[in-house]
């Protein structure tokens, strides 16, 4: 469905030049002149636009906005097309459906749970961080996103799931795939087919013999008791692998870069180790690595900041848009790790949909920063800013890759 005859122009996705670190300029004008606008997307049609703080907040708090990805007008990416129905995951679901699955995997992910975690995702890291001080000690640099990064979230997920880390290459280089805007559909549709006939084995030898992880509880309390299928528990699979590693990591990997170029910040983290909550939350409102969404239709003609999104029209919302509206955050533009109402930003989303595993991350990057602080006061870039290769070509934003030093 087009919205008017006219041309709109694609979704920004591209940072400004020069600044790697701010979301796409164009961004901020519309917030000021048309904070709800009409773009383009890939296969032809248009969808609204929003990229206001409070617009996006009503969008994804207002359950008229559905997230299901079959529905006619639904604003279809790389990343939200292609999957069959049964595969979808919930979080491509509205309720009660989305209700019914979610609850199932949600005390897995509470605060108190995730808590207790702590100690081991600590242990974790610091063997880590022992191997990335033997690397920068024999060869003069390392690669802080494969060094850290990446393993920390991925060896974390795996061990919730039950899936073997010794496959974390092959889930890296699929996921790699789907989230990539520049590879063909066809190459999409492949790596999800191969990710989807590993994730059926993994869970076929796990209906034999469950383990003591979240898809062995899956299979044990709702498959065998009908409440779900195996397709259901190859979709929670799939969802939280990806879910679970990808973002994190890029998020270590752009706070780490943004510490080491802010050595007033990284002093006061070192002086104040307390600070580094309120500090996360910050990192998140200021890098906010979703760059294309979230995306719901409209289930009914809804009033939006003025505006009538009529039923059957596809939204967008600029998640770093919001997070740097200054209406909301003063002075968005500048990193404060004191920000008082740092903790309400949407880089977890908002209302139903917001991110089931967001403890999760805040535990693995208030860890891991904590500890490159704490341990590495010297560390800095390998590389100049414009040398490093960062995730302009992805849909999660982040670095391909961070060499670092001492």
């Amino acid at each position: 469905m087009t919205l008017t005859d006219a041309v709109p122009a694609p979704l920004p996705v591209q940072p400004p030049e020069g600044c790697p670190f701010d979301p796409p300029p164009e961004f901020a004008a519309l917030r000021a002149a048309e904070p709800l606008s009409r773009i383009a997307l890939p296969d032809g049609t248009t969808a609204w636009l929003a990229t206001r703080y409070a617009d996006i907040r009503a969008i994804l708090g207002d359950t008229r906005f559905s997230s299901d990805t079959t529905r006619p007008g639904y604003p279809l990416s790389g990343m939200t097309g292609g999957a069959p129905a049964g595969r979808r995951g919930f979080i491509r679901m509205d309720p009660p459906e989305h209700t019914r699955l979610r609850r199932m995997v949600t005390r897995e992910f509470m605060v108190k749970r995730v808590e207790a975690l702590r100690p081991e995702i600590q242990a974790l890291t610091d063997r880590l961080c022992d191997d990335l001080e033997a690397t920068v000690r024999a060869h003069g640099r390392a690669d802080l996103v494969e060094a850290l990064a990446l393993p920390v979230p991925s060896l974390v997920i795996s061990l919730l799931l039950g899936v073997p880390y010794d496959d974390h290459d092959l889930f890296q280089r699929l996921t790699g795939t789907l989230l990539s805007r520049t590879v063909t559909d066809a190459e999409r549709e492949e790596a999800r087919c191969e990710l989807r006939d590993y994730l059926d084995r993994l869970v076929t030898a796990k209906e034999a013999e469950p383990g003591d992880d979240i898809l062995g509880r899956l299979i044990t309390e709702q498959q065998r008791t009908g409440e779900i299928t195996h397709d259901d528990v190859t979709a929670f699979a799939a969802l939280l692998l990806i879910a679970g590693h990808e973002t994190t990591a890029n998020m270590i990997g752009l706070s780490a870069l943004t510490l080491m170029r802010d050595e007033e910040s990284a002093r006061q983290l070192r002086e104040e180790p307390a600070l580094i909550r309120g500090a996360v939350e910050e990192l998140l409102r200021f890098h906010s690595i979703i760059r294309n969404g979230p995306r719901r239709v409209a289930t009914a003609d809804i009033e939006i900041g003025g505006h009538l999104i009529r039923a059957g029209e596809g939204v967008v919302v600029a998640v770093p848009s919001a997070n740097r509206d200054e209406e909301t955050f003063p002075e968005a533009h500048r990193l404060d790790i004191r920000r008082p109402n740092a903790q309400h930003h949407v880089a977890f989303g908002y209302g139903i949909h917001q991110c089931l595993g967001q403890a999760l991350a805040r535990v693995e990057l208030q860890v891991v920063l904590a500890t490159l602080l704490r341990r590495f006061p010297g560390l800095r870039p390998a590389e100049p800013l414009d040398a490093i290769p960062f995730r302009t070509d992805m849909s999660i934003y982040g670095c391909h890759a961070l060499p670092v030093t001492f």
